[in-house]
């Protein structure tokens, strides 16, 4: 099934948006994984 140029590229923009939205959620999670892990070490 081909798309028209407009739809595909909005198709497209929309993937590369829910990939950087997941690409910070986890970035978000390491980091958070990461300052617990530092936290439980100091104690």
């Amino acid at each position: 099934m081909a798309l028209d140029p407009e739809t595909e590229t909005e198709v497209r923009r929309r993937q590369r948006s829910r990939a950087i939205v997941t690409a910070l959620l986890l970035g978000a999670f390491v980091v958070l994984v990461y300052a617990i892990s530092i936290a439980k070490m100091l104690k």
